[in-house]
């Protein structure tokens, strides 16, 4: 039986929302924007350019494009339920929890544990994530110990596919997460340092996927480019994991892409992270979930995607903003419920 049998999106008919819109409608229409662009321009993307991979049978490649063109008529509409009802069909997400529960059987981290096996049986788990603003140094110091590293240097200029030709004879597939970390890159000058964090900062930034840091008054930004090959592991904690990501300066906040030069540009609030490979990329999410004791609803686009989404019909991840860290992201985002009602949306056909 195929993973997608264990979820469901079920067309809802009489959605029942409640609670207050909080979208920026501008926002939402530039990632949706940006979102259809990469469709079109890459279209043979089979991974993610597709209507979701017998997950939602209503929907198709032109449906999905339709919706996300529509998303920028919003800036001149009242948001409210009505509004949506009226132009869109709602997919209730029923959440695979079968999986959900034999990872949480599985799973060391207590947390974790605890998140799965509570999904409740038509919410989807919602987590967060952010990009780490940094503390760093442009060279090495006591503190400052661990570096990012730009790809190295036996694969500069070597597109993916090459690159994997040569798998077995390349640093990036030769050492774990742990090796970097006591120092072999540094050592056999194997790799470009971009910046300098300490420990704990790097295992964030592996784990967000964009680093931010101002550095003599400019804000740069760095992105995941490729990893070692190794499948990160749901039920291991950050710093257990072997994956080790190398990174690429950029322009700005990305999200989804083939390389580093076409992926999406993102914005807080407005894009999620999930299973792209089954969903497809591109599907306009509606979320309503618990703020304190009130309820909020907000539309994103699925415009990224994580090694922990392999697999994984029970959850999305919200794109939060910058933070430095745990303890500023859990103050400003810990009115969050865990948890939240979640529908697909597509275009009413006319």
């Amino acid at each position: 039986m195929s993973l997608s049998a264990h979820a469901q999106f079920i067309l809802d008919k009489q959605p029942k929302l409640s609670g207050e819109f909080s979208v920026s409608a501008n926002a939402l229409c530039q990632v949706a924007t940006n979102t259809l662009t990469y469709m079109k321009q890459q279209p043979n993307d089979a991974f993610a350019v597709h209507a979701g991979n017998h997950v939602l049978p209503q929907a198709n490649l032109s449906r999905v494009k339709e919706t996300l063109a529509f998303v920028c008529q919003l800036k001149n509409k009242p948001l409210n339920a009505q509004f949506l009802k009226h132009h869109f069909d709602f997919y209730q997400w029923i959440p695979d929890k079968k999986t959900a529960d034999l990872l949480a059987n599985k799973s060391t981290n207590s947390v974790k544990k605890r998140l799965l096996t509570n999904i409740p049986k038509d919410q989807i788990l919602l987590t967060k994530y952010y990009t780490k603003l940094l503390d760093a140094s442009e060279s090495a110091t006591e503190v400052y110990d661990q570096a990012l590293y730009a790809l190295p240097y036996d694969e500069q200029g070597l597109t993916e596919e090459q690159a994997q030709e040569k798998h077995g004879e390349l640093t990036r597939f030769a050492y774990t997460r742990q090796d970097i970390i006591a120092g072999v890159l540094r050592e056999k000058k194997l790799a470009k340092p971009l910046v300098w964090l300490t420990e704990e900062a790097l295992h964030d930034v592996l784990l967000q996927g964009t680093g931010v840091v101002d550095v003599d008054g400019q804000r740069r930004y760095f992105n995941v480019h490729r990893n070692n090959g190794i499948s990160y592991d749901y039920t291991l904690g950050k710093r257990e994991q072997a994956r080790y990501w190398y990174f690429a300066e950029v322009p700005s906040v990305l999200g989804y892409g083939t390389t580093i030069k076409n992926k999406i540009v993102i914005d807080k609030n407005v894009a999620f992270a999930g299973n792209v490979k089954q969903l497809g990329l591109g599907k306009l999410f509606l979320i309503q979930v618990a703020n304190d004791d009130t309820q909020q609803l907000q539309l994103g686009v699925l415009a990224d995607q994580g090694g922990a989404f392999d697999d994984n019909l029970f959850q999305l991840d919200w794109l939060k903003g910058s933070y430095y860290g745990w303890q500023d992201y859990y103050q400003e985002n810990k009115v969050y419920a865990d948890y939240a009602h979640a529908w697909i949306l597509l275009k009413k056909q006319e």
